[in-house]
């Protein structure tokens, strides 16, 4: 983990619920920060090596981590596994105590965010939607991109914590609208990323050094994040970092399904969703979402 000057801050009892490949760097960074940090992971030997990188302490149940909690923050897969660990008797919510608050840093759908404010509503805990942008390094670095709903007063009261693991944590709006614009943010990867790869591979077929094109294009109105980060990648046939694509479609079939609900149209996010399945049957699903070019050349072959 990449050392981070942490904003002052008093010292909280935090817990954080779910220490997959964002998680764990997250709470990482809180206990850094000089929180006292209490975790929770449904595999319990990944709570095992944390403890053996982070001081804190590890919990049997998402209730057990919240119940001394002022804050508790969450990073789980899917709708599902975000009810599992927030309801039901040893749902964090159960151990919740008036006044506290509970961050989902999952990429969930607007709707179950929606559901969970109400029911931590009605038992005087807060709750925010605070998805987060900027991969696995931007989780290891501490300089993730977190889109809030929620309210306000809630939000001011856990944006200081929060920040140890970001670099941007900005309010939305109400309770959905981090959701909904995490969506907007995979929207517009999605489409850059089949461009660029469109772009990449066409360069290639017709004998360019691809290398010293994206340096040139990458100084004018062609620049992009995927471009500089990515391009080179691309090129060189590598995929084994970054974004997964089973985790972008995970996240494309929210977008497909708000769109639905809302009618605004996404021909284009409709089409790079099969691209990216027709990349899991080729066994690219644990590949980085840059690997929409392997499916070109696939094709090209």
């Amino acid at each position: 983990m990449t050392q981070k000057t942490y904003e002052a801050c008093e010292p909280q009892h935090l817990a954080f619920l779910g220490l997959g490949v964002m998680g764990f760097h997250m709470a990482g960074h809180l206990a850094q920060a000089g929180h006292h940090v209490t975790v929770y992971n449904r595999n319990a030997a990944k709570a095992k090596a944390w403890l053996e990188q982070f001081k804190g302490v590890a919990a049997a149940t998402p209730r057990e981590a919240a119940a001394q909690a002022q804050i508790v923050f969450c990073c789980v897969g899917n709708d599902d596994d975000l009810r599992a660990v927030t309801l039901g008797s040893d749902g964090a919510f159960a151990g919740m105590q008036k006044g506290s608050y509970f961050v989902d840093n999952t990429t969930a759908s607007a709707q179950v965010a929606r559901e969970l404010y109400q029911h931590a509503k009605s038992m005087a805990v807060g709750f925010l939607d605070a998805p987060v942008s900027g991969g696995e390094a931007g989780a290891k670095n501490g300089v993730l991109t977190v889109m809030v709903g929620g309210d306000q007063a809630d939000f001011d009261a856990v944006k200081p914590a929060g920040m140890a693991f970001a670099r941007a944590f900005t309010r939305i709006g109400e309770s959905g609208a981090g959701q909904l614009a995490k969506m907007v943010n995979q929207i517009c990867i999605a489409g850059l990323v089949q461009g660029l790869s469109e772009g990449i591979n066409f360069g290639m077929q017709a004998g360019l050094d691809m290398k010293l094109v994206l340096d040139v294009i990458s100084k004018g109105a062609a620049q992009s994040w995927q471009m500089e980060n990515r391009g080179k990648t691309m090129v060189d046939d590598q995929f084994n970092f970054g974004f997964a694509v089973d985790w972008m479609r995970k996240d494309l079939s929210l977008c497909l399904d708000e769109a639905r609900r809302n009618g605004a149209p996404l021909p284009v996010i409709a089409l790079v969703d099969q691209f990216y399945r027709d990349v899991q049957r080729m066994g690219g699903g644990r590949f980085d979402t840059s690997s929409l070019i392997k499916r070109l050349r696939d094709n090209a072959s």
